[in-house]
């Protein structure tokens, strides 16, 4: 494994861990500059790993990128994510309301006012607040990486996920203000206009079919880039806030499970609907809810 691949799984592995990096510094008894230079790629000796994971509370071979990853924390989960997506050329997606590299400016907007609004209501705010703008920060990057790679996407949404969406909104469940309340409805009636529209049009690189007659019962992603594809399992939704959420996420590069994950998501795909009758049911449900 390359030493670069071993300090993205140490970044991932310290958010999941909460602790800060002066912290895992000190216990190590290595500056944090050191620290954040293994999590750049650094040469880094078999004992450190095996202290780092020691610290860590997780395997040493799940520093090496050997076996399956766990992330309880969405901010690691979403950290985790961005660094696969970095090496993805296909993205292949089964479940959930949305796909986020295509979801929209009023999404993004909500999903931060929403955020913001219960981070300020927290009673310890600083912390709440630094860790949303961490989490949004994060949410921006993977846009970006994805507007400049542009990695050819399949998307199967689940339809109850999508009507889920409608009637409560975007970060559904924040204790928010009513006018955020209200954006964040607007946001996912704008989403699923959007999602109707690329369902029509069929964008390049982009395809989305609804999941109608039966819902995927767990949502997943398998991604490929041109040296590996990892499978990507995870309770955590794009606007799932930083301290909020109950679950574990897993990730996975064994054959046998991508191959697994393939099979499912190319026979959803085939028995999905697409195209004019997709979006036809798409607006049916706005209308439904509107």
């Amino acid at each position: 494994m390359r030493f670069a691949d071993i300090g993205q799984q140490l970044r991932a592995y310290r958010l999941e861990s909460g602790l800060r990096a002066e912290e895992i510094a000190a216990r190590l008894g290595v500056s944090r500059a050191a620290l954040y230079r293994y999590e750049k790629g650094e040469v880094i000796k078999l004992d450190t790993i095996r202290r780092l994971a020691e610290l860590l509370k997780i395997s040493p071979l799940s520093l090496l990128g050997i076996g399956v990853e766990y992330f309880s924390r969405p901010i690691a989960f979403q950290e985790r994510l961005r660094q696969i997506e970095e090496g993805a050329d296909q993205i292949l997606m089964v479940g959930g309301a949305v796909c986020y590299q295509t979801t929209t400016d009023a999404y993004d907007g909500a999903v931060a006012e929403a955020w913001t609004e219960a981070a300020d209501a927290s009673t310890d705010r600083v912390a709440a607040r630094a860790a949303t703008d961490q989490m949004l920060g994060l949410l921006t990057a993977r846009k970006k990486l994805h507007q400049a790679r542009r990695p050819t996407i399949t998307a199967i949404l689940g339809e109850g996920a999508l009507l889920r969406m409608l009637r409560d909104g975007v970060a559904a469940g924040l204790p928010v203000p009513e006018r955020t309340r209200q954006r964040c409805l607007a946001a996912a009636r704008t989403e699923a206009e959007s999602i109707a529209a690329m369902m029509e049009s069929v964008p390049i690189g982009v395809q989305i079919g609804l999941a109608s007659a039966v819902e995927p019962a767990g949502g997943f992603i398998v991604l490929r880039g041109r040296d590996r594809a990892h499978v990507v399992a995870s309770p955590f939704t794009p606007d799932t806030p930083p301290q909020g959420g109950i679950g574990v996420g897993s990730i996975t590069a064994a054959d046998e499970a991508v191959a697994a994950h393939q099979r499912v998501a190319e026979a959803a795909w085939r028995d999905s609907l697409k195209g004019a009758a997709a979006a036809s049911r798409v607006r049916e449900l706005i209308r439904e809810l509107g």
